[in-house]
């Protein structure tokens, strides 16, 4: 029996997220505390009492997921015994703190950095996201292929749930051939870009100098990568998959399938919300997912 820890991305969000951490535990409040400090504003007032609005922000939404987690792991102590750990997008960042590969402090300034790069590469050219459900996957890479312009898989969510990214146009007629070939839904989702595509390059090539002057460690277990869904615990190909990560695909169905290929038995998603344990469950409903 191996016990996997598992870490969500951008969308997990919710006003008030955190609030009872912060307030019953020492640890956490000194670790938001220590946060506000890094980030040059008081993330904790936004978290706790902002509006929906304020945390949709991609720049207040990635550092506040991923403070969530990480503290919610920190405050496990000697209880946090994972045997493989994994995230999903900026949640992956999120699973190598927890895993000791960063520290809390280079983890959130990485993750602060990524959400500004991307807001940038958001802000040159229009791009959105759709979620296409009840297709095979080749199929979705078979539509996404056809079409004029870029689009590309994405999220592999959990079988029958691929999200696709890239220009909007393109988007849209990917959703369009979707439907006709027989889609449950296809629907544009409200992002602020196309994450996850060609789209995002600028924000890869800032990303990569700020990972370059970073010290990574090797984790206390396998971090499973988006990039290849493969556990990896040496640090220089962890930063190099760190840093593709941004213009490839999230593997997501393919790492769970891994881990539990590699003994997993039960999953715990730390964060807010329980959208990872949905997926866990869609994949594989043997497994304990909590």
């Amino acid at each position: 029996m191996k016990k996997a820890y598992v870490f969500p991305g951008q969308g997990a969000q919710f006003v008030g997220m955190g609030k009872d951490l912060y307030d019953s535990n020492p640890l956490a409040k000194e670790l938001f505390e220590k946060a506000n400090e890094i980030l040059g504003f008081r993330i904790t007032d936004l978290m706790f009492a902002g509006t929906d609005e304020d945390l949709r922000q991609t720049k207040v939404t990635q550092p506040a997921v991923f403070l969530h987690s990480v503290i919610m792991a920190k405050t496990l102590g000697a209880d946090f015994t994972p045997d493989m750990t994994a995230g999903h997008s900026l949640g992956e960042f999120s699973a190598l703190v927890a895993a000791g590969a960063l520290s809390f402090e280079d983890g959130l300034k990485l993750v602060s950095a990524r959400a500004q790069a991307m807001q940038k590469a958001c802000e040159k050219q229009p791009s959105t996201m759709a979620a296409v459900l009840g297709l095979d996957d080749t199929k979705v890479e078979e539509i996404c292929a056809a079409v004029d312009g870029i689009v590309v898989p994405a999220n592999y969510n959990c079988p029958g749930q691929l999200v696709i990214s890239g220009e909007i146009e393109a988007i849209q007629k990917a959703c369009d051939l979707a439907k006709e070939a027989g889609a449950r839904r296809a629907l544009v989702l409200s992002v602020g870009g196309a994450f996850h595509s060609p789209l995002m390059e600028p924000a890869r090539v800032e990303l990569e100098q700020a990972i370059a002057n970073t010290k990574f460690a090797t984790p206390i277990c396998p971090v499973y990568q988006n990039v290849n869904a493969q556990p990896q615990t040496d640090p220089e190909v962890i930063k190099q998959n760190l840093i593709a990560q941004l213009t490839s695909p999230v593997r997501w169905t393919q790492t769970v399938q891994n881990m539990i290929a590699d003994g997993a038995t039960s999953f715990r998603e730390l964060g807010p919300g329980a959208v990872l344990q949905g997926l866990v469950k869609k994949i594989n409903k043997e497994v304990e997912a909590c």
